[in-house]
């Protein structure tokens, strides 16, 4: 819940920053609030920038005020939607079926799902980890994700802003077991090539 129409001078700033010194083999997208999209989709046009939505209703229309289905958003140009943030999980008390539900909302709207799985501190501290994420894996991710239309962040809620940290071999055991798990519910060969993000501090 941040960002006005006076932010987007940083997207502009980025999008000539890319044009100068272009960075090879990487993928770079921006997910603005909602109020944004249509204007940022202007900022970046004939960029390399990709645009994303930060979240979305599984339905694809009707009386609920306020909401914003993936079909609105792909038209305000965002190519791409996260669903299970953990702050959407904490503060709006989102279960593995909402998330279920809006990756395939993405999906039905020709968009990618950026799927976030995440443990907190306490289920870190009493180790947990990798229980709680298969968990969140096989209850958020559809049988219909593929390398195409998917990619899993992987978000450790102790380590949003709190200056924590994991250190590189946990995040790599936690990579290792999403490809596991995602090699078990949609074979080797699309997990494999599915990107895996990591994110936090």
């Amino acid at each position: 819940m941040n960002g006005l129409g006076s932010s987007l001078s940083e997207l502009e700033s980025l999008r000539a920053r890319l044009e100068t010194a272009p960075v090879p083999e990487t993928n770079i997208m921006v997910c603005p609030p909602a109020t944004l999209l249509s204007r940022a989709r202007e900022a970046i046009k004939d960029s390399t920038i990709m645009l994303g939505a930060q979240d979305c209703n599984p339905l694809a229309s009707g009386a609920h005020t306020g909401d914003i289905s993936a079909e609105m958003l792909a038209d305000a140009g965002a190519t791409s939607v996260i669903v299970g943030h953990s702050e959407r999980r904490h503060d709006h008390h989102e279960s593995d079926a909402l998330v279920h539900a809006k990756a395939l909302a993405a999906y039905r709207a020709g968009m990618m799902a950026i799927i976030c799985i995440g443990e907190t501190e306490a289920q870190y501290r009493e180790g947990k980890t990798l229980d709680v994420l298969r968990g969140q894996l096989e209850g958020s991710v559809p049988e219909g994700a593929r390398a195409a239309n998917t990619v899993v962040a992987y978000e450790p809620v102790w380590a949003i802003g709190t200056g924590l940290t994991p250190t590189p071999p946990e995040v790599a055991q936690v990579h290792g077991l999403i490809r596991s798990v995602l090699g078990q519910m949609l074979g080797d060969s699309e997990a494999g090539a599915m990107r895996l993000l990591y994110g936090g501090s």
